[in-house]
């Protein structure tokens, strides 16, 4: 049984650090034996299918074929294709996808044990909102994530690995899924 599945890198191709194409990083994928292997953008953004259907053994098994061949060790934030299509639904921030940049999708590595939602709630200021589910943190920021302070110290405050992509990025790798 083929399991599909969402591959969400951190920190790559930024900057001119952790350099990662993505016509390459397919070809690392295929090696492990990965199928329908398509990206989007240079961040990392992947949707592959895989026979191996234990998620921890198959990021583990992306890091390291990841270092091997870059030089590096990227956090990676492995979701099935339902539970990104889950995030998607649950978004609390419908009439925010109006202007896609102003929505951000946080994918945790894990459910937060601590999360620091006071510090969070004096970071954001008024015009932002934000939402905590199992792992996807929601952030609207209608004047801009690139001078929010609470975009900046988001996972810091969840206490987890994170990665977050703004709504654009998020409904193209729906589509994705979609036409696999």
């Amino acid at each position: 049984m083929m399991a599909m599945w969402v591959a969400l890198f951190r920190g790559v191709n930024v900057g001119g650090k952790n350099l990662m194409p993505m016509a390459e990083l397919t070809r690392v994928l295929e090696s492990l034996a990965c199928t329908h292997v398509r990206t989007y953008i240079q961040s990392g953004n992947v949707v592959f299918g895989s026979r191996m259907s234990n998620r921890e053994k198959l990021t583990e098994r992306v890091i390291d074929a990841v270092e091997e061949t870059f030089g590096f060790r990227s956090p990676l934030i492995l979701l099935t294709t339902d539970e990104f299509l889950e995030a998607l639904k649950k978004n609390p921030f419908l009439e925010a996808v109006a202007v896609p940049k102003s929505l951000h999708f946080y994918f945790l590595a894990e459910k937060p044990k601590t999360p620091d939602l006071d510090g969070i709630e004096q970071l954001a200021i008024s015009t932002e909102s934000f939402c905590l589910t199992d792992r996807v943190f929601y952030l609207h920021a209608p004047d801009g994530v690139g001078t929010s302070k609470l975009a900046a110290r988001a996972e810091r405050k969840l206490g987890v690995v994170a990665t977050a992509r703004n709504y654009a990025t998020v409904d193209k790798i729906r589509a994705m899924i979609e036409a696999a």
